[in-house]
């Protein structure tokens, strides 16, 4: 159960300090208590979704290869790729990864570019300059710096893995379209927000903006089904 541990933790605004992980229902649940008591304005939103549950993805290496995978394609291609490409002995281990072939990664459906932001990866990895177990456990900002300094991982993919993969409690990815689209529906803005105000709306939400994003991506979700404007 939650409760005991969210009374003995009084630091909570600070990211770092043993957070709770997103990566459960129970979890999530405590953030998004902590995230409306905090900005009532969102309380409506989850009264419309409902139970707002966790998105887990594998983590390390594996996981972060699912997430380039996914990188600008449908949810449903990325599927069929990720299929073919860990069903490869030795795809989803950095050592493995390496002595794998372009031909033979490519015939996956993965393109040239994220071949080589994989193997960018696993390189790091092997080489012992990435540790994502310990990035796992950074502070937001901290841990997204460190992952696009390596080749070929931008804002998004960062934020996706820590969020996705991390169980990272304080990730917004302010650059994912569907969450503009929802912020400026669910929080009654004129326009949708640029990524720079979105940033900024997001950061008053900080320990929680994990949670937030979970929110507004189910929220997304069920508007789709009662309004094709926001396809």
């Amino acid at each position: 159960m939650r409760q005991q541990a969210g009374k003995e933790r009084a630091d909570v605004t600070n990211p770092i300090s043993d957070p709770i992980s997103i990566a459960d229902p129970a979890g999530v649940a405590w953030h998004l208590g902590h995230l409306t008591s905090r900005d009532p304005r969102l309380l409506p939103l989850l009264e419309t979704v409902g139970t707002v549950l966790p998105r887990v993805n594998p983590r390390g290496f594996a996981g972060m290869a699912k997430v380039i995978c996914g990188q600008q394609i449908s949810v449903q291609s990325a599927a069929a790729i990720w299929g073919r490409f860990s069903a490869i002995p030795g795809a989803l281990d950095p050592a493995g990864y390496l002595d794998l072939s372009e031909e033979v990664v490519r015939a996956s459906g993965f393109s040239r570019g994220k071949f080589l932001t994989l193997r960018a990866v696993a390189e790091a990895v092997a080489a012992g300059d990435l540790d994502l177990g310990h990035i796992d456990g950074l502070p937001a900002e901290e841990a997204i710096a460190r992952l696009v300094a390596l080749r070929g991982i931008g804002p998004w993919t960062a934020e996706v893995y820590l969020l996705f993969c991390a169980g990272h409690p304080d990730i917004f990815p302010a650059g994912d379209l569907a969450l503009l689209k929802a912020a400026q529906h669910g929080l009654g803005l004129d326009a949708r927000p640029t990524i720079k105000e979105m940033v900024g709306i997001a950061a008053n939400w900080s320990p929680h903006r994990s949670a937030a994003a979970l929110l507004f991506w189910r929220y997304f979700a069920a508007l789709k089904q009662r309004e094709s404007s926001l396809l």
